[in-house]
């Protein structure tokens, strides 16, 4: 995919890696839609600042009428609550569902019609090292992201016949305010954007972003034992 002859919509753009995808893809010559809860806070010159709550049925379905040309979807918008599964909060925990799972589910049913009537294209779902593995905290983020790597297995074999491409990117901590209080080692959103965008414009299905993320990959193949020395 030559990146200067699309036209993108990326969610959560407005702050973090959303921001930083938005204005990678400006930068390559794209045309760019750029959804946010409020899209008053958008302050990146040249994008087309879109209203966009991803778990609001009626704003997903008015971004798609409105953005009718888009032939590369991003689906960055997320949340981070830390809801542990066996005491958190429901709400919260429902929240982090409808907004990773539900939340992308309902972008990609708006998007990959029109992305197809346009010729085809591809879609970027940003995942999680997290969707790999869990750290015993923050259950109800990790088992959303998990889910939603789970969707983009599906999505990606359901939608490549229509000349739609499903890609996947995985990446840990990175320096945004979602991770504000966490000490661990931090990559930069504008070098995890820059990867994201060669990524498509390779046609990969597959991004992993960072050492964490290469690193959990290697380690499935060794179930268990390899991902929780501490259980065995």
């Amino acid at each position: 995919m030559k990146i200067s002859e699309q036209t993108a919509f990326v969610t959560g753009a407005n702050r973090g890696l959303g921001r930083q995808l938005a204005m990678e893809l400006l930068s390559r010559g794209a045309k760019v839609y750029a959804g946010a809860r409020n899209p008053e806070s958008i302050d990146i010159p040249g994008v087309i600042p879109v209203k966009l709550d991803i778990t609001n049925p009626q704003e997903v379905a008015a971004a798609a009428m409105t953005a009718k040309d888009v032939t590369l979807l991003i689906n960055n918008a997320g949340s981070s609550t830390g809801a542990s599964l066996l005491d958190g909060d429901l709400d919260k925990i429902h929240l982090e569902f409808n907004t990773h799972f539900f939340g992308t589910l309902s972008m990609v049913r708006a998007f990959a019609p029109v992305i197809s009537n346009n010729g085809g294209g591809s879609i970027l779902n940003i995942l999680s090292a997290l969707s790999w593995f869990s750290m015993g905290s923050a259950g109800g983020y990790t088992a959303a992201k998990a889910a939603e790597w789970a969707l983009t297995n599906e999505l990606r074999l359901n939608l490549y016949p229509q000349k739609v491409r499903v890609a996947g990117l995985h990446v840990g901590f990175m320096e945004t305010d979602m991770t504000v209080g966490i000490d661990a080692p931090k990559v930069d959103p504008a070098e995890v954007a820059k990867k994201a965008i060669d990524g498509i414009e390779s046609d990969s299905f597959e991004i992993l972003a960072d050492e964490a993320s290469l690193n959990l990959q290697r380690g499935l193949a060794g179930g268990v034992a390899a991902l929780y020395p501490q259980l065995v």
